[in-house]
């Protein structure tokens, strides 16, 4: 028998539902206070065996639901149009909000209001402000008032995209916006499009695509026996997934080849046609050739022309991590940083840098979609359906069998902004980033350390009379004191051993103003020290 009662309803009134010869089998039942209840229904005389639910506070209902979307809402909005005069960087310690949190989920539930609380009091001190016009590190992750709302009705639909048939319009709208970005950045009209996570994912994907297509699929269906020291080649300012990837890949980080970069920090491919050469007469695979466009260090652009002449030669997979600076695709101006890329196998860019969408969202295109869906995919009997011979199923694009509704966010931001309004903010940015090149260029004490091909600069701070490790000693404690004092946020590199700070500009509602108060304070910190 479950016995069910309300929470203010007294023991008496307990007592006589359930020894009633017809006991309510339809009433909630709250203890409260909780220890009291328990010890007094402990001495009843139970006629026959039940079931006691224990609730303090109840969960959200619509109604409460649509009141407290309206507070966060408007305290979004609030945040948006504040959200500069937050310290950029977190201020926090390590573990100051960990100690802050209670050790074991709560027996009882919580109201809103004190969740909320803890989210304003404790959780948001720890937030860097990765939407702040201060935020000049690493690359942005940049979203827009467009995606963010289309975020919200993602996780109001709470789809999971895995097949067609699991939310037919995910898949549809997916592979129309990548048709609408593949034609807006000048891509091969013959490639196919997949939203992956991020462009580590990516890689990832490529590799593994890679060593399929090489090894007819045996590698995914007997292992690597006789299929070893498989090379892959790549550029010394390559990021850092492509190693990981290629530990995860299983080939073996002794088999991942560093290739010398030029003055400019582009690959040599001198070196890399050497190095494939000397592979080679050694008896090893080469296997793939990972190309940058936009290096994480500097924006350096691989040649990708030349490269694609030494794969098609030696019949290895070309990959292009175009993960920041795929974006200045957009413009036609900058195309030519992807002549040759139709030699290429595949090609990676995140709209979700630098395209003013919400993390995460990353366009993975590919040559021949085939060896990709081959590559990766399953078919339980679970989840087979009758539409699966005519639709794209995008759980086989990838890794992961579930998938987000990402789409969703690219079409609100491509639809509202539309082809002008992205090239137009676009341009905006690197003009404000050549205009501060300038500045710094003119100042005697401040250095440029590499090319500005688009919107970061890469300087450092130059007083006369010091040496090489001096000068690292002092810009790293200048990018130190900048970043603590919340007015902004810059990161850092290392090019030539030199210690670098890094400043892009791309920044979604980024102003004059905000650069020019970060060039002022970086001028009176360094000049302080």
């Amino acid at each position: 028998m479950l016995v069910k009662s309300y929470q203010k309803h007294s023991i008496k009134f307990f007592q006589q539902k359930i020894t009633s010869s017809k006991p309510d089998r339809s009433i909630l039942l709250y203890l409260y206070p909780r220890k009291l209840f328990c010890k007094q229904i402990s001495d009843l005389l139970l006629p026959r065996p039940f079931l006691v639910y224990t609730r303090v506070q109840a969960m959200l209902n619509i109604t409460e639901f649509r009141k407290k979307a309206h507070i966060l809402v408007d305290w979004m909005a609030d945040y948006l149009e504040n959200v500069e005069h937050y310290p950029t960087k977190s201020q926090v310690q390590p573990r100051e909000i960990y100690e802050q949190i209670p050790e074991h989920i709560p027996q009882n539930g919580e109201n809103f209001e004190a969740i909320w609380q803890d989210f304003q009091e404790i959780i948001l001190k720890g937030i860097t402000h990765w939407q702040s016009p201060n935020f000049f590190a690493y690359f942005p992750a940049n979203s827009s008032y467009e995606s963010v709302l289309a975020e919200m009705l993602t996780a109001t639909l709470g789809s999971q995209c895995m097949i067609w048939e699991t939310s037919p319009a995910a898949t549809e709208l997916e592979e129309k916006m990548m048709n609408w970005l593949k034609t807006a950045c000048g891509l091969p009209e013959n490639w196919q499009g997949v939203i992956q996570d991020t462009a580590s994912s990516a890689t990832l994907c490529a590799l593994l695509s890679a060593r399929e297509k090489m090894s007819h699929f045996q590698i995914n269906q007997k292992g690597f026996e006789g299929y070893t020291n498989l090379r892959i080649y790549a550029s010394e300012q390559t990021h850092s997934s492509i190693e990981k990837s290629v530990k995860i890949a299983g080939f073996g980080k002794e088999n991942l080849v560093y290739i010398p970069t030029n003055e400019d920090f582009s690959i040599n491919t001198n070196a890399l046609a050497k190095a494939i050469e000397q592979d080679l007469q050694a008896g090893k695979k080469p296997l793939c050739v990972v190309a940058t466009i936009g290096t994480t260090s500097s924006t350096a652009f691989d040649n990708i022309e030349k490269m694609a002449e030494i794969t098609q030669k030696n019949n290895l997979w070309l990959h292009i991590d175009a993960a920041y600076a795929g974006t200045a695709m957009l413009l036609p101006e900058y195309r030519y940083m992807i002549k040759g890329i139709e030699q290429a196998d595949s090609y990676v860019f995140n709209p979700h840098k630098w395209m003013f969408v919400n993390f995460d969202c990353s366009a993975y295109f590919v040559k021949d979609k085939e060896t990709l869906i081959r590559t990766f995919e399953i078919l339980p009997e679970y989840l087979k359906t009758q539409a699966d011979s005519q639709v794209n199923n995008y759980r086989d694009w990838g890794i992961p069998l579930g998938r987000r509704f990402r789409a969703l966010k690219l079409w609100f931001v491509m639809r509202s902004y539309g082809l002008r309004g992205l090239q137009k903010k676009l341009r905006e940015h690197i003009q404000l980033a050549q205009d501060l090149r300038r500045k710094i260029l003119q100042t005697s004490d401040f250095e440029i350390l590499a090319p500005t091909p688009l919107n970061l600069i890469c300087f450092r701070y130059k007083p006369e009379g010091k040496s090489e490790e001096q000068l690292n000693q002092i810009n790293e404690k200048l990018l130190n004191m900048l970043n603590a004092t919340g007015k902004i946020y810059l990161s850092h590199t290392k090019l030539n051993g030199k210690y670098t700070l890094r400043l892009v500009i791309g920044q979604t509602y980024l102003l004059q103003k905000h650069i020019d108060k970060a060039w002022e304070l970086i001028q009176e910190t360094a000049r302080s020290l």
